[in-house]
């Protein structure tokens, strides 16, 4: 049995990590005082990543601590199998009770049918939008629980660790946190605690980078751009932001109450950032900084206090990490480097590099990014690359790709030494096409292709019958086109059930 800590890992949905009163960010002073309560009593990693960011790609890759393009978690449908080994499955060979609550969202299957064929389709160039989101909503009560799913998910923790843990075993729970995803909503009582002068304004993008544009197309922003609606809609997400601080600090008050602080490690932490207006675009599903940073605080016995590292680090760190603290011996094959040194205040000899990749339905082309010291080298596969300067540009508006070749050549060959990403993507691309070849034949069967693309590439969700735009012989000749004229079938994929689940 083993006597190692209790840990709790703490994991939110679409929090950009910059974006707390410990990073000091303008309009969050008052707004998150339990995660900087817990930065104060721990350690704060303040350029940490995400190594995927869309929610799936990013957990799986978490939880099985490889790359994405070593565990395959493509996009929000393939993500790891049920058998893959996990640090749950180690941890629970350490002789570890794991609990989980909430969302953890990191097993191939689930999500939308829209999810699934909008990320096989997207090298397809369809330019018609599959998102819809609904205007940024404020209610009109000064209501705690806005959030009522994940508040019940904070409660059931609680209440597990209350009276159903064992002091005869250590435990590591999962907590996943649905907020502060969009739709963008929240209440007067958190609104009123964001700093209405600290919510700037994003300097307008005017790029045409053709990455850009597709993402702007298919995320299908509705509600125009003005000052004020840009404004608003950042405001709320912040809000939303100190509504999960909330929910942190219940957990929090727990421990402490109960003596448990004393014995357990607390990680905060996102699966990925949100763009909330940033570029003209709001959620993931880019590689750009607010969604792609995320926010990590780690707070526990022997470790320091009130640090900050800035040391750049992700979430492929976590899986080491957990088996450091929990004195589990770590596997061979992951591609992180546990954080402990740096908890510990004591020498690293970590590379200076953070890398993250994305392959799903909002971006048309897979897309390699490596972040090394100020610079930002950002790789698409057939389409011009962009590099960034985040010291003199952290709003990542001046590609300098093109008057700084030197750079660009020497962050390629350092993201080439650990991924080849052109065979990646052509990997990647014949899954996609693999997968909806099936699909489709099926759906044309039973007579539902044309609709059903009719709808999932009309936003998809909430829609009436006149907002759907048909499917079109143009359409469909894309679809060919990007097919090819003359295909084999190939064995059927093992996930094309018809089944919906809940997406975010």
């Amino acid at each position: 049995m083993s006597e190692g800590p209790n840990i709790v890992l703490i994991m939110c949905d679409s929090m950009d990590g910059r974006v707390m009163g410990c990073m000091d960010h303008p309009a969050m002073a008052h707004a998150t005082p339990n995660m900087d309560r817990l930065a104060e009593e721990g350690v704060l990693f303040s350029n940490t990543y995400s190594n995927s960011p869309l929610c799936v790609p990013s957990r799986a890759s978490m939880w099985s601590g490889k790359y994405v393009h070593h565990c395959e978690a493509w996009n929000n449908f393939k993500g790891l199998e049920e058998d893959t080994p996990t640090f749950q499955t180690r941890l629970e060979d350490a002789g570890y009770i794991v609990k989980t609550f909430g969302r953890t969202d990191y097993l191939s299957g689930r999500h939308t049918i829209r999810a699934r064929v909008s990320a096989w389709t997207r090298s397809a160039n369809l330019m018609r939008p599959n998102f819809r989101m609904e205007a940024p909503e404020i209610l009109s009560d000064r209501r705690e629980r806005v959030h009522n799913r994940d508040w019940d998910s904070v409660e059931k923790c609680i209440e597990w660790m209350r009276y159903a843990s064992s002091p005869k075993s250590p435990f590591m729970i999962h907590l996943g946190i649905g907020a502060p995803h969009p739709p963008f909503v929240t209440s007067g009582k958190y609104l009123e605690i964001i700093d209405d002068g600290g919510v700037e304004i994003p300097p307008a993008d005017e790029s045409r980078h053709p990455a850009l544009i597709y993402q702007r197309t298919i995320k299908n922003w509705m509600h125009g751009f003005s000052g004020e609606m840009i404004k608003k809609t950042r405001k709320i997400y912040f809000a939303m932001i100190a509504e999960v601080d909330g929910m942190v600090g219940k957990v929090m008050d727990h421990l402490k109450e109960s003596g448990l602080d004393k014995s357990t490690f607390v990680i905060f932490t996102s699966d990925h950032g949100e763009l909330a207006m940033e570029h003209r675009q709001f959620y993931k599903q880019s590689l750009y900084e607010p969604s792609v940073r995320v926010p990590l605080i780690v707070a526990g016995p022997g470790i320091q206090r009130g640090k900050q590292v800035k040391d750049l680090v992700s979430l492929i760190d976590i899986y080491p990490t957990l088996m450091s603290l929990s004195q589990a011996s770590c596997p061979e094959g992951l591609n992180g480097q546990s954080l402990m040194p740096l908890l510990k205040g004591e020498k690293d000899n970590r590379p200076d590099i953070v890398f993250s990749e994305l392959h799903a339905d909002s971006l048309n082309t897979g897309a390699f990014m490596l972040r090394r010291g100020k610079w930002k080298y950002v790789t698409y596969v057939g389409m011009e690359p962009q590099l960034f300067n985040l010291e003199e540009d952290p709003w990542e508006i001046d590609n300098l790709a093109t008057s700084r070749k030197e750079e660009v050549k020497k962050m390629d060959a350092l993201i080439r030494k650990i991924v080849d990403y052109e065979k990646v993507d052509a990997k990647v691309k014949e899954y996609d096409k693999t997968s909806f070849r099936e699909w489709r034949q099926k759906q044309k069967e039973v007579g539902t292709y044309e609709d059903v693309m009719a709808r999932i590439f009309s936003g998809w969700d909430h829609l009436a019958d006149d907002e759907v735009t048909p499917w079109t012989d143009a359409d469909e000749d894309k679809i060919k086109a990007w097919l090819g004229e003359n295909w084999r079938r190939q064995k059927c994929h093992p996930y094309l059930s018809e089944g919906l689940d809940e997406v975010y």
